[in-house]
């Protein structure tokens, strides 16, 4: 169900990919503890690569946003969404191929980065690439839906449907794209997580025999992992909690899980499997009557690991996932 190492992971892998919000920072401050940690991983000799399936920054005001965190990173260690689309375009239909823009100034570089013609919606081409722009005028997706519904080929830059604000939750580009598809009965290439082309881009870019994908969201970080064929981290300091743990399918389910990025730097054991319970580090994890239950003494990131394993179990067998009432981790 989990992934073991008995050696610190930064032993294990070459390349350290992560997502950023949750992971990295939250909302305009660093994670507690990422700049240290993330500086101990480079002193290990491992390459770290940030990735992001926002299209609209560009790797340069990311990576100065990092440093600003105290975090060391060059625009060469940053890796978009826009910049996976762009590539999906130039393999697909090779330079100076014509393509339609809907998005923004950060999508626009990425596509004159692989020598492609960012065009406007009315323009000859032969695709058209979306992404987030809070700009993007209403007329102009009216025109792109209809091009795209009489035949041209279309990349998204990604699906995701909520973006974070400084006045709350907003709509992200995946309402667009959902808006588009229901209008044309298209359905686009997605270059975003939990598609591979980002993660492909990455290695490509960075370099790495062993690449490590850390994420904080089982349904982009972690089922992207699993759709590149890699392994992956869950850290807890996002917007995953214990129910959406317990509640994953196969497909959403890390190899590693950590409270944060401290664990890059320590060995992972996997649960002991008997009985129906789980056991690690002095914990025992079960679920009784529908109701997962962890009982003894340790670390926090033993006792994620058991809660994990048990309740996966018990989904697996049942088919439902298991309660966790007033079940509480340790801190």
């Amino acid at each position: 169900m989990l992934g073991s190492s008995d050696a610190p992971l930064t032993d294990r892998y070459d390349l350290v990919m992560l997502d950023l919000d949750g992971v990295v920072y939250v909302g305009g401050d660093a994670v507690p503890g990422a700049p240290e940690h993330l500086g101990a991983v480079r002193e290990a000799g491992v390459r770290l690569a940030f990735i992001t399936n926002n299209a609209a920054r560009s790797p340069e005001r990311v990576a100065e946003h990092l440093r600003e965190l105290g975090i060391g990173a060059s625009a060469d260690d940053v890796v978009t969404s826009a910049q996976a689309a762009a590539r999906v375009l130039a393999d697909s239909f090779g330079a100076g191929a014509r393509v339609v823009l809907l998005g923004s100034d950060g999508l626009r570089a990425a596509l004159i980065e692989q020598d492609l013609v960012p065009v406007g919606v009315e323009d000859d081409a032969v695709a058209v690439v979306t992404g987030y722009g809070p700009e993007v005028l209403w007329r102009d997706i009216m025109r792109v839906g209809v091009r795209v519904r009489d035949g041209l080929p279309w990349v998204a830059s990604n699906r995701d449907y909520t973006i974070p604000t400084a006045y709350g939750v907003a709509p992200g580009h995946g309402v667009l794209v959902e808006t588009l598809e229901r209008f044309s009965r298209i359905t686009p290439t997605t270059a975003g997580k939990p598609e591979r082309p980002l993660l492909d881009e990455t290695i490509r870019r960075v370099g790495g025999q062993r690449p490590l994908m850390v994420g904080d969201r089982l349904d982009t970080d972690i089922e992207g992992a699993r759709n590149a064929g890699i392994d992956s981290l869950l850290v807890l300091t996002g917007v995953t909690g214990l129910s959406e743990l317990v509640a994953a399918g196969p497909q959403a389910r890390p190899t590693y899980v950590a409270p944060g990025l401290g664990g890059l730097a320590e060995a992972c054991a996997a649960p002991e499997v008997a009985g129906g319970e789980a056991r690690l580090g002095g914990w025992t994890a079960r679920v009784v009557d529908g109701e997962l239950s962890v009982d003894g003494d340790g670390s926090p990131a033993d006792w994620w690991r058991v809660a994990a394993v048990a309740a996966w179990m018990h989904l697996d067998d049942q088919g439902r996932p298991a309660g966790t009432g007033d079940l509480e981790p340790p801190r």
